[in-house]
């Protein structure tokens, strides 16, 4: 019976949840001193912050060339129809929104074709030039 136990075992796994662990309190006694923070510690705690500081602003700095080449293209003549389109379908949509009896339309317009549009158009106008662009 065991073979086919470990059989069993060996094809399903058994996983068990590990066991609560036991929150110890440690006592301190009454007379002990508490720690004392020195004005040494805290201020290499700010020189650390400062320094994680810059690093991030490192970080901010390099802007991905997709975006910008995205925003670039936005504006091409190309696509600016598009942009356009787009805009206005945004307006209108948000404008019928706030009509109080919006909830209860049976056709509600979204600019879902306007944006695939306009997405192709950047997107035929940002792939030749990115990977150029790339390291």
């Amino acid at each position: 019976m065991s073979f086919f136990r470990d059989l069993l075992e060996s094809v399903v796994p058994t996983a068990y949840a590990e066991e609560p662990v036991e929150d110890v309190e440690v006592e301190q006694p009454e007379d002990a001193p508490e720690e004392e923070v020195s004005e040494e510690t805290v201020e290499e705690e700010e020189d650390d912050d400062e320094d994680d500081d810059e690093d991030d602003e490192e970080e901010e700095e390099t802007a991905d060339p997709l975006d910008t080449l995205r925003e670039e293209c936005t504006k091409t003549a190309a696509c600016k129809p598009f942009d356009h389109h787009f805009h206005e379908c945004i307006e209108r949509v948000t404008k019928e929104q706030e009509e109080p009896d919006y909830e209860h339309k049976h056709y509600k317009e979204d600019c879902i074709e306007e944006f695939f549009h306009l997405q192709h158009c950047v997107n035929d106008c940002v792939a030749p030039r990115l990977f150029n662009r790339l390291k």
